[in-house]
C-alpha cells in the first residue's frame, strides 16, 4: 500500500518546511533511510529521509514551495501502485512569482546586459553557494564541490571565481524594486524579536574594558602554539562571559512565565550573521572547555552555521548570548535578548583610546561592553556585578585560565 511522504518537523521550533531539491524523481528506487529532499527549516538546510521502501511514485509539491508540518509532500509505494484519491497535498505557499513591471522599461534598461540563472539540474550545491554562483553568473556545473558527497558550498564558489572579474549588471524590467519571499529563518527571526523586544522588560548596561593585556595574552599563545594556540577577541569574551556566569548564576536563567529556571550547565549562543539575517550556534559547556578548544569549536560551528549545515542540537538549548559587531567598526550597541535567555552581551569594536593610565595620558586599546538584561529575571546590581567580573576577567586574562 502507498505510504506518504511527510514534510517532517526537522528542528524543535519547525511550523513548516520549504522544500529546496528534490533528490529523487519520480519513478526512482527508495530505501527506507534514502534521502529523499533537501528541506530549508527556520535555522539550517537538512535532509529528508524516506520512511518506507519502494519507489517515489509521486512528487505532489514542487522544489521551492513551502507547506506545513505533517503535510503530504510524496508517495512511495510499488511501481505502478495507484495513489489514493484523498492524497492531495494541502495548499502550499508557492514560490513567488515575479511582479509585473508598473512601468516598460526605459530604452537604456533594454540594453543592459541580463543574467539568467544557471540550471541547478542534479548539482549538489548548499543555498547560499547558489545565491552566489546566480549573483555572480557562475555555472555551478564547472565548480568542484569539497563539501558532504561533493556538495558545493561557500568556499567553492569563492574559490572558483575569477579575481578582478566584474559583478554581472542586472536589468529590472522598469520596476524600482523587487519583492522577495521570506526565508524560513527571517520568519522566525521576525517572530522572535516580537516575542523579545516588546514584552520583555529591558534594561541596559555598559561598561568599557581595557584589552591590553588579552591582547598581549592572545599574542602570546600565538607565538606559543602557532595555528594550534589561536584565539580571536570573541574568543576570549566568551571565555569570560561564561566563566562570570558560573560566580552569578542568578543571570544564567530562562523565564519560564510561571517560574524561572536557573541553569547549573552553562551553554553559550554565539550570535553569527548568515545571509539571510542570523543564528546562533551553541558553545556547550563553555565554562569547562580551554580556551584553545574554545577557540577551534566556535570557528567550526561559525563556518557551518553560515553554510547553513548545523543541527538542531547545535543551535538550540543556549543559557545566555553574546554578539559582536566589532569587526564591522561599531563601537556599542544594544542587542535584542533572545528569549527565554534573561541577558545578552553586545561587544563593540576594539579601539586606542587616550586615557589616564597609573597617572598619566597613555594610548590604552578598549572594547566596549553592552549587556540587555530580562528585568523579570537579573536585577540593577545583579546584572551590574556580573558585568564587573567580566570585566575584570577580560583585563586580567590569567583569571581565564586558572
Amino acid at each position: 500500500m502507498a505510504t506518504k511522504v511527510l514534510m517532517e518537523a526537522l528542528s524543535p521550533t519547525m511550523d513548516e518546511g520549504r522544500l529546496v531539491e528534490w533528490k529523487k524523481a519520480e519513478g526512482d528506487p527508495v530505501a527506507a533511510g534514502d534521502v529523499l529532499a533537501e528541506v530549508e527549516t527556520d535555522k539550517a538546510v537538512m535532509e529528508l529521509v524516506a520512511r518506507g521502501s519502494g519507489v517515489l511514485l509521486k512528487q505532489s509539491i514542487p522544489a521551492g514551495t513551502t507547506v506545513p508540518v505533517t503535510s503530504t509532500i510524496g508517495w512511495i509505494g510499488e511501481p505502478g501502485e495507484v495513489i489514493p484519491t484523498d492524497g492531495a497535498a494541502p495548499p502550499a505557499k508557492a514560490p513567488a512569482r515575479p511582479l509585473a513591471p508598473a512601468a516598460s522599461a526605459p530604452p537604456a534598461a533594454a540594453t543592459a546586459a541580463s543574467i539568467a540563472p544557471p540550471s541547478a539540474g542534479r548539482i549538489k550545491a548548499s543555498p547560499l553557494a547558489r545565491r552566489m554562483a546566480r549573483d555572480q553568473g557562475l555555472d555551478l556545473a564547472v565548480v568542484p564541490g569539497s563539501g558532504p558527497e561533493g556538495r558545493i558550498v561557500k568556499r567553492d564558489v569563492e574559490a572558483t571565481r575569477t579575481p578582478g572579474a566584474a559583478i554581472p549588471s542586472y536589468a529590472f524590467a522598469g520596476t524600482g524594486y523587487r519583492d522577495e519571499p521570506l526565508s524560513q529563518i527571517r520568519k522566525t527571526i521576525a517572530r522572535r524579536l516580537a516575542q523579545s523586544l516588546g514584552p520583555i522588560p529591558t534594561f541596559y548596561l555598559t561598561t568599557e574594558v581595557d584589552m591590553e593585556r588579552a591582547a598581549e595574552a592572545r599574542d602570546a599563545l600565538k607565538a606559543e602554539f602557532g595555528e594550534a594556540g589561536q584565539v580571536s577577541f570573541n574568543d576570549l569574551v566568551i571565555k569570560a562571559v561564561a566563566t562570570a556566569l558560573r560566580q552569578h548564576p542568578a543571570c544564567n536563567a530562562w523565564w519560564q512565565d510561571d517560574h524561572i529556571r536557573y541553569w547549573n550547565e552553562i551553554h553559550i549562543g554565539m550570535a553569527v550573521a548568515i545571509p539571510d539575517g542570523l543564528i546562533t550556534p551553541v558553545l556547550r559547556h563553555a565554562d569547562q572547555k580551554p580556551l584553545r578548544v574554545l577557540g577551534a569549536e566556535s570557528r567550526d560551528l561559525a563556518q557551518r552555521g553560515r553554510d547553513r549545515r548545523l543541527t538542531p542540537e547545535e543551535y538550540t538549548g543556549s543559557t545566555f548570548s553574546v554578539s559582536n559587531l566589532g569587526m564591522l567598526d561599531i563601537d556599542e550597541f544594544t542587542a535584542i535578548i533572545n528569549p527565554p535567555e534573561a541577558g545578552i552581551i553586545a561587544v563593540g569594536r576594539i579601539a586606542e583610546t587616550p586615557v589616564v593610565h597609573q597617572g598619566q595620558v597613555a594610548i590604552r586599546r578598549r572594547m566596549r561592553l553592552t549587556m540587555s538584561c530580562d528585568h523579570r529575571v537579573i536585577d540593577g546590581a545583579t546584572g551590574a556585578e556580573f558585568l564587573r567580573t567580566v570585566k575584570r576577567m577580560l583585563e586580567n586574562p590569567l583569571a581565564l585560565v586558572l
